[in-house]
């Protein structure tokens, strides 16, 4: 019962919303998450039921971002089923999700951007590949799903400009640095060739679309390589880019629009991080901090 419920639900989200598959898979394993915990029938959950799931996820240590999510969720999972006239009313209403504080982005120095990039020794195609990979994520802010997104046909390597399409299929045009831009072109030599077209910039070892799954696993392999040893994030390059830029003074309208960021209050996040590192170097070297 509960996962053919569940099935209906995937597929309303996809066919009515109109959701990307990488957030349905999302919903999936969340969904499947919330079945293991509970075995009894999904229909007949009561709002104390589901307070003692989110006190067993905080026990096993999620982050409220992470139990906020899931609640969402099953949330909107039991709103379906009130639509589809399953149950009388969802046992969600009256829960509230955790309190957020704002998380400053995690970002590596520029010693650590330094050693990373560094790491694969570019000496096979597959490590040529991350080499480039790297570089381009560092050097033009994107998100891993941005990156493994491109095709050939979005890059002007002569002018220094790749074509990204963002969040909601928004473009843009991003500049890329010489550097980035030389690692990509030694990329394309090796692999044989530049074919035009929608052709995928970064292959997998099968001749096939990087997905970002192994885009993610290719930052920590090679971030673990170089001795990072504080926590990577899949989006712990485009924090290390933007702050980097703010710290030698890059107006924030401008990182606002590499990082295609619809509002600016996305983007004042990382105002706090270099204010963090100001207040440290007044307290070291000021006489009267």
């Amino acid at each position: 019962m509960s996962h053919r419920l569940a099935s209906s639900f995937l597929d309303y989200l996809q066919v009515e919303r109109g959701l990307s598959p990488h957030t349905i898979g999302a919903y999936r394993r969340d969904l499947s998450q919330f079945f293991s915990w509970n075995q009894n029938d999904v229909l007949k959950i009561d709002s104390a039921q589901i307070g003692r799931f989110l006190r067993t996820l905080r026990e096993k240590g999620y982050e409220p971002s992470s139990i906020t999510r899931k609640l969402s969720t099953v949330r909107m999972f039991y709103k379906f089923l009130h639509l589809e006239g399953k149950v009388d009313r969802s046992p969600l209403e009256g829960i509230s999700s955790p309190r957020l504080g704002r998380k400053l982005p995690s970002h590596l120095s520029e010693k650590e951007i330094s050693d990373l990039l560094g790491a694969p020794p570019t000496q096979s195609l597959l490590d040529l590949r991350d080499k480039a990979i790297l570089e381009v994520l560092y050097g033009g802010g994107l998100r891993i799903s941005e990156m493994v997104n491109l095709d050939i046909s979005d890059l002007n390597l002569r002018g220094g400009w790749v074509r990204v399409m963002g969040k909601g299929a928004k473009e843009r045009m991003v500049p890329l640095g010489r550097v980035a831009c030389q690692w990509v072109k030694t990329y394309l030599r090796e692999r044989g060739g530049q074919p035009r077209g929608k052709v995928a910039l970064f292959w997998n070892r099968y001749g096939r679309r990087l997905s970002r799954q192994a885009g993610w696993k290719i930052i920590k392999k090679w971030a673990k390589d170089a001795g990072i040893n504080k926590p990577i994030f899949p989006h712990t390059l485009r924090h290390s880019f933007a702050t980097h830029l703010l710290s030698r003074d890059a107006d924030l309208r401008f990182i606002q629009e590499m990082l295609g960021h619809a509002n600016i209050s996305s983007t004042q996040i990382y105002t706090h991080v270099t204010s963090e590192r100001l207040r440290r170097v007044y307290k070291k070297y000021h006489p009267r901090a």
